[in-house]
Protein backbone atom coordinates (compact mmCIF):
# COMPACT_ATOMS: atom_id res chain seq x y z
CA UNK A 1 0.00 0.00 0.00
CA UNK A 2 1.29 3.48 -0.69
CA UNK A 3 2.20 6.34 1.82
CA UNK A 4 -1.01 8.26 0.69
CA UNK A 5 -3.34 5.54 1.11
CA UNK A 6 -2.00 4.29 4.10
CA UNK A 7 -1.97 7.88 5.56
CA UNK A 8 -5.60 8.92 4.67
CA UNK A 9 -6.74 5.49 6.62
CA UNK A 10 -4.76 6.79 9.42
CA UNK A 11 -6.64 10.46 8.83
CA UNK A 12 -9.91 8.53 8.83
CA UNK A 13 -9.15 6.96 12.31
CA UNK A 14 -8.02 9.84 13.68
CA UNK A 15 -10.93 12.04 12.42
CA UNK A 16 -13.60 8.91 14.10
CA UNK A 17 -12.18 9.34 17.20
CA UNK A 18 -12.05 13.05 17.16
CA UNK A 19 -15.65 12.85 16.75
CA UNK A 20 -15.91 10.44 19.58
CA UNK A 21 -14.61 12.86 21.55
CA UNK A 22 -16.82 16.10 20.51
CA UNK A 23 -15.30 17.75 17.58
CA UNK A 24 -17.49 18.33 14.46
CA UNK A 25 -14.93 17.44 11.43
CA UNK A 26 -16.09 20.28 8.66
CA UNK A 27 -13.24 19.48 6.27
CA UNK A 28 -10.26 16.73 5.39
CA UNK A 29 -7.26 17.19 3.45
CA UNK A 30 -7.47 21.01 2.69
CA UNK A 31 -5.29 21.78 0.42
CA UNK A 32 -3.69 24.98 -0.93
CA UNK A 33 -0.56 26.63 -2.59
CA UNK A 34 0.79 26.87 1.16
CA UNK A 35 0.39 23.18 1.92
CA UNK A 36 -2.08 20.52 3.79
CA UNK A 37 -3.92 20.65 6.29
CA UNK A 38 -5.26 17.29 7.19
CA UNK A 39 -8.09 17.78 9.39
CA UNK A 40 -10.32 21.05 10.61
CA UNK A 41 -12.97 21.36 13.00
CA UNK A 42 -14.84 23.03 15.92
CA UNK A 43 -14.01 21.70 19.57
CA UNK A 44 -16.00 23.43 21.71
CA UNK A 45 -15.62 26.82 21.06
CA UNK A 46 -12.52 26.68 19.38
CA UNK A 47 -12.15 26.33 15.20
CA UNK A 48 -9.44 23.43 15.05
CA UNK A 49 -7.11 22.27 12.95
CA UNK A 50 -5.26 18.98 13.20
CA UNK A 51 -2.21 17.85 11.49
CA UNK A 52 -2.21 13.70 12.33
CA UNK A 53 0.86 11.75 12.03
CA UNK A 54 1.38 7.91 12.19
CA UNK A 55 4.36 5.88 13.21
CA UNK A 56 4.44 1.78 12.94
CA UNK A 57 7.18 1.69 15.63
CA UNK A 58 9.47 4.17 17.31
CA UNK A 59 12.16 2.80 15.06
CA UNK A 60 12.00 6.34 12.84
CA UNK A 61 11.22 8.81 15.97
CA UNK A 62 7.93 9.06 17.57
CA UNK A 63 5.00 10.68 15.64
CA UNK A 64 4.78 13.98 17.95
CA UNK A 65 7.99 14.52 17.07
CA UNK A 66 7.49 14.86 13.39
CA UNK A 67 5.74 18.55 14.04
CA UNK A 68 8.08 20.56 13.59
CA UNK A 69 9.07 24.15 13.40
CA UNK A 70 8.83 24.24 9.92
CA UNK A 71 5.63 22.45 9.60
CA UNK A 72 3.84 24.35 12.32
CA UNK A 73 4.52 27.63 10.01
CA UNK A 74 3.28 26.08 6.95
CA UNK A 75 -0.17 24.86 8.76
CA UNK A 76 -0.49 28.48 10.36
CA UNK A 77 -0.56 29.76 6.83
CA UNK A 78 -2.65 27.30 5.44
CA UNK A 79 -5.12 28.25 8.66
CA UNK A 80 -4.91 32.16 7.52
CA UNK A 81 -5.71 31.16 3.81
CA UNK A 82 -8.82 28.70 5.17
CA UNK A 83 -9.89 31.52 7.20
CA UNK A 84 -9.58 34.28 4.67
CA UNK A 85 -11.20 31.98 1.71
CA UNK A 86 -14.22 30.50 4.11
CA UNK A 87 -14.75 34.81 5.71
CA UNK A 88 -13.85 33.39 9.51
CA UNK A 89 -13.58 36.72 11.44
CA UNK A 90 -10.99 36.98 13.83
CA UNK A 91 -12.64 37.33 17.02
CA UNK A 92 -12.72 33.36 16.53
CA UNK A 93 -10.82 31.61 18.17
CA UNK A 94 -8.19 29.11 16.79
CA UNK A 95 -6.29 26.17 18.07
CA UNK A 96 -3.81 23.88 16.30
CA UNK A 97 -3.84 20.10 17.55
CA UNK A 98 -1.86 16.95 16.67
CA UNK A 99 -2.95 13.50 16.98
CA UNK A 100 -0.21 10.93 16.69
CA UNK A 101 -0.57 7.82 16.16
CA UNK A 102 2.12 5.27 17.65
CA UNK A 103 1.58 1.85 16.80
CA UNK A 104 -2.22 1.35 17.56
CA UNK A 105 -2.08 4.11 20.09
CA UNK A 106 -3.20 7.68 19.41
CA UNK A 107 -2.00 10.45 21.21
CA UNK A 108 -4.14 13.91 20.97
CA UNK A 109 -2.56 16.93 21.91
CA UNK A 110 -4.55 19.61 22.16
CA UNK A 111 -2.85 23.32 21.40
CA UNK A 112 0.32 21.57 20.48
CA UNK A 113 1.72 24.78 19.02
CA UNK A 114 0.83 28.74 19.01
CA UNK A 115 0.07 30.77 16.23
CA UNK A 116 3.12 31.38 13.80
CA UNK A 117 2.84 34.54 12.25
CA UNK A 118 3.84 35.15 8.61
CA UNK A 119 7.18 36.73 8.20
CA UNK A 120 7.20 39.66 6.04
Amino acid sequence: MNKRKTGAGWEKRAAEYLKEKGMKIVETNFRSRQGEIDLIGFHREYLVFVEVKFRQSAEKGYALEAVDLRKQKRICRVADYYRYLHKINADVSVRYDVIGIQGEEIHWIQNAFPHHYAER
